[in-house]
């Protein structure tokens, strides 16, 4: 399958002979970078707010999945699990967060969408196995660097794609991915366009890879 970052925390997950997907649409407007012109059959929506829930900007659109629940579209299986991401339950700025796990045919991607505090022991094990995880990872409401750092620990993913950190074309503030690259004990990494990944081709030890953005 092919894995593309358009900005922010929105990527398109493509396999042949599988529905195609889009995570957490923004309005460019809000969040930057250029106007979503794509297609796709599902749009997964991790939480209610600009950065993740434009879902009218993605054409051909037959479902659009907000919250938990497990689904099968088009092939793919698609566990949906809801997390109460402020650690105060009570506080105003609480999201409520969907991560959403993508099953193709064994292969399995978790977006853990806006994703704010460590999630528990039984978070994690409703997720399952995750072979490829998309992780906030610049603070600003969401994961930061130590955090996310911990929690793909938690996960033990074959490989994981850093989201949600500060670029040229965000108009958010948030951390630089070097502080993720950092707490992952890590050099810097050279970027790629996008990931094509199969089942066969995943690494046994945790291997972080770093996407370009591409234009909508």
């Amino acid at each position: 399958m092919e894995i593309t970052w358009y900005g922010h925390s929105c990527f398109r997950l493509t396999e042949r002979n599988f529905v195609t997907v889009i995570t957490d649409p923004f309005d460019n407007k809000k969040v930057g970078y250029d106007p979503l012109k794509l297609k796709a059959e599902i749009v997964t929506v991790s939480h209610d707010a600009p950065g993740h829930n434009n879902s009218d900007a993605i054409k051909g659109t037959t479902h659009v999945l907000t919250g938990p629940g497990e689904f099968e579209i088009g092939g793919v299986f698609i566990t949906a699990v809801q997390t109460d991401s402020a650690a105060n339950k009570k506080a105003k700025d609480n999201v409520r967060n969907t991560i959403y796990v993508f099953d193709y045919d064994g292969l399995t991607v978790a977006h853990l969408g806006d994703l704010q505090k460590i999630p528990t022991q039984s978070e994690v094990e409703l997720l399952g196995t995750v072979n490829v995880a998309l992780v906030p990872v610049g603070g600003g409401g969401s994961l930061n660097a130590a955090k996310a750092a911990e929690v793909v620990s938690m996960l033990e993913p074959n490989l994981v794609i850093p989201m949600h950190y500060s670029t040229p074309d965000s108009k958010i503030s948030l951390d630089e991915i070097s502080k993720f690259i950092k707490e992952m004990g890590l050099s810097k990494q050279e970027a790629q366009p996008s990931l094509k990944v199969s089942r066969s081709s995943l690494p046994d030890e945790t291997h972080v890879v770093v996407l370009e953005y591409q234009k909508g």
